[in-house]
């Protein structure tokens, strides 16, 4: 049975210069970053000791089980936001598409500069779509801070304003966009540092969690392929009668529908624009669903099913047809009714 490593008596996210809470990805680039800094050949006799301190650093936090193991010891806390970034720093999961660096030459400048412009021509549904992005881990970029240069620093606070100056007020005020899209915008800004001190998978999870916001947000409908099927009932759902919102709201208890299905070659991780349709079309249609003849926890009820509605029609094209059908039966007199209603006009905020 190998020996078990004696706990290190200091702390080793100062020796790193990184939050306790740092990614994977943010140790990686503190590690490198120091070892620059203080490695014998640029430092001299004296680095080598502190040298060798950033390498144990590195070897226990770059660990998943050393690292839990110097937290849970070392009595170490962190808040709930810690684990959905420090995920990333484990196996890829099947599935998540991550890019390939881009290794010819890029003129960033440009790049930055037609990304900016296409900013500046968000449409209100690419913007809704960003508003059900998920979250975007710009906390990131402030846990490398103290290791990018005078000029990279002052490239990500223009950056920054740049993306303000041409969002529109409002949408500047909603987290999930204003970050997805500064997100983006880091990326192109920080690639070469990136590059130069991430190798893969580190390097193309980054760049996945960056820019997935705004991949799946940016030229692409409302409610991605699935859009006129969901159009078509929200048109339908805007015509229920008072009996049919009642008989809507008795298919909207937790019991009724369970945990939220999805198909099973797929998660909403894996596909983050699937997801996103599924987030804005189920807003949508809880949206249209009112009126004076239920109470406020029918109501409640009836929201919930018609947004679970809309997410099975936004994904109906990844089920087989028996599953499909078997998903939505206790709505099909909504779903078949579609045929026979007059078109009107979709209600959108």
């Amino acid at each position: 049975m190998p020996a078990r490593l004696l706990l290190p008596a200091d702390d080793l996210y100062a020796r790193l210069e990184v939050p306790v809470d740092a990614s994977a990805e943010a140790i990686e680039i503190a590690w490198r970053a120091l070892l620059r800094r203080h490695h014998p050949d640029v430092a001299g006799p004296d680095g080598l000791a502190a040298a060798t301190a950033i390498n144990v650093a590195h070897d226990w936090l770059s660990d998943q089980d050393l690292r839990a193991r110097y937290d849970r010891e070392r009595g170490i806390r962190t808040h709930a936001g810690r684990g959905a970034w420090r995920d990333v720093g484990g196996p890829v999961r099947p599935g998540v598409r991550t890019r390939p660096i881009v290794r010819k030459p890029l003129d960033r400048k440009a790049a930055l500069a037609a990304f900016l412009d296409r900013v500046a021509r968000l449409t209100a549904d690419e913007l809704d779509r960003l508003d059900c992005a998920g979250v975007t881990p710009i906390a990131f970029v402030a846990s490398i801070e103290r290791f990018l240069s005078a000029d990279q620093l002052a490239a990500v606070a223009a950056a920054e304003a740049d993306v303000k100056s041409r969002l529109p007020k409002a949408s500047w005020r909603r987290p999930h966009v204003r970050d997805a899209v500064v997100g983006a915008a880091l990326e192109l800004v920080l690639g070469e540092f990136l590059d130069e001190h991430l190798d893969e998978p580190f390097r193309g999870r980054v760049r996945e969690r960056l820019t997935r916001g705004w991949d799946a947000a940016v030229g692409q409908r409302r409610y991605g392929p699935a859009g006129a099927d969901v159009e078509a009932l929200i048109r339908r759902l805007e015509r229920l009668t008072p009996a049919e919102l009642r008989s809507l709201a008795a298919t909207g208890t937790s019991e009724a529908l369970g945990e939220e299905p999805w198909p099973a070659d797929t998660t909403p991780e894996d596909d983050e624009a699937l997801r996103v349709s599924s987030v804005l079309a189920s807003r949508d249609v809880a949206r249209v669903i009112g009126g004076d003849s239920l109470d406020r926890p029918s109501l409640e009820r009836a929201r919930r099913a018609a947004g679970r509605l809309a997410h099975l029609v936004v994904l109906r094209s990844s089920y087989p047809a028996s599953e499909w059908e078997r998903l939505t039966r206790p709505w099909r007199p909504l779903l078949e009714g579609n045929a026979r209603r007059p078109a009107a006009s979709v209600r959108r905020r």
